[in-house]
């Protein structure tokens, strides 16, 4: 049984929870006032999370219009040294987190950082905390998604090791994750534009969830080749013509709204000028072929900014950028920003696209 006891990382741990322990009576009632309610987990509390989220909760930072809940029992620890039981009250507090957003408790979930190694060092079976959300939603077609700063990008392949990834890659992979992020993009401008305008467009907005296909027309997403230079005509590899130059084309042709209509998805696109281009605002978002190949770039660019965010799940889940980061831990020098922008695009998402973040019922399942 895991110990409540205060321990190094107890002041702002318990600074957060104590935070929150007026605002619980808050969420019971949030269905009347349609507060989003926001839950969050510290991740591994020997790590800087515990941190980061008292921080980000004393800051003016986050919106006060919604209401937070901290979730899970986290043991007593040393920061920068983790243990087991560190890593189990981790698993545990997304298992809470998942049954209450289940449940229709929480209208959003934000993780704080894990060390993988460590859950599976005591039975964490996903190879993420993305994957773990899927699974416990029983949801097939999911994928891994970051955005910050001028940046956003999804991962075709994900938490798999670089020689797998390429092996993995389908054209129905490319053209499933593609979709998803289509309808992500679609979904965030149509945030966007209602906290622009909540009152005129929040009596819009189911009927511009219908019009789906004319407002994703107006993206423009490049789709990442895998080789240098996107295969250099077949002289560095094959998969751009045989692959991903086919899975462009079928998602254009499943997204045409006319023969006017602007193709939405263009690639493959050379890896190592494409990032650029969309920084430069050429793209709203880039489809990228595995793992590193998206989250480099993004973090160069962002990282203090960044969000993790699982497309694909009945709630938003979002999480920040990066790792426990024990080297740092209960120093004080733990910065929360990326914390404080998965905090604030969970509200966003949670308060103007309840419900559209799920895959398009056209999608296929991902694929083991």
């Amino acid at each position: 049984m895991l110990s409540s006891l205060f321990c190094a990382h107890a002041p702002a741990r318990n600074r957060a929870r104590n935070r929150l322990s007026k605002d619980s009576i808050a969420i019971k009632s949030m269905s009347t006032s349609r507060k989003p309610r926001i839950g969050i987990t510290l991740g591994d509390c020997a790590g800087i999370g515990p941190e980061i989220v008292d921080l980000a909760l004393k800051s003016d930072r986050v919106p006060k219009s919604a209401g937070y809940k901290i979730t899970g029992k986290y043991p007593n620890c040393q920061p920068g040294s983790p243990t087991a039981e560190t890593a189990r009250a981790a698993a545990a507090a997304l298992e809470e987190a998942v049954t209450l957003a289940r449940r229709g408790e929480l209208d959003a979930i934000v993780t704080g950082p894990v060390h993988k190694a460590r859950m599976y060092d005591v039975g964490f079976k996903f190879p993420g905390q993305t994957e773990f959300f899927a699974e416990r939603c029983g949801v097939k077609n999911f994928s891994m998604c970051l955005t910050g700063g001028k940046m956003t990008v999804a991962l075709v392949t994900a938490h798999l090791p670089l020689r797998k990834a390429t092996s993995a890659l389908q054209q129905s992979e490319i053209v499933r994750v593609g979709l998803l992020l289509a309808n992500f993009l679609e979904q965030r401008t149509l945030s966007n534009e209602a906290s622009r305008n909540s009152t005129a467009l929040s009596r819009q907005v189911s009927h511009e969830r219908t019009s789906t296909r004319s407002r994703v027309a107006r993206l423009s997403i490049a789709v990442a080749g895998l080789n240098p230079h996107a295969g250099e005509s077949g002289k560095l590899g094959r998969e751009e013509i045989e692959i991903i130059a086919p899975a462009v084309a079928e998602l254009n042709q499943s997204l045409l709204t006319s023969h006017e209509s602007h193709p939405v998805f263009t690639g493959p696109h050379s890896p190592d000028t494409v990032f650029h281009r969309a920084i430069e605002g050429e793209f709203d978002g880039v489809l990228c072929m595995y793992h590193d190949q998206g989250l480099i770039p993004l973090k160069l660019h962002a990282f203090h900014q960044g969000v993790n965010v699982t497309l694909g799940l009945p709630f938003p889940r979002t999480s920040p950028d990066h790792g426990t980061a024990f080297e740092i831990a209960g120093k004080g020098i733990a910065r929360p920003d990326s914390m404080i922008a998965a905090i604030n695009l969970a509200v966003d998402l949670a308060r103007n696209c309840s419900g559209a973040l799920q895959a398009p019922t056209s999608a296929s399942p991902r694929r083991s």
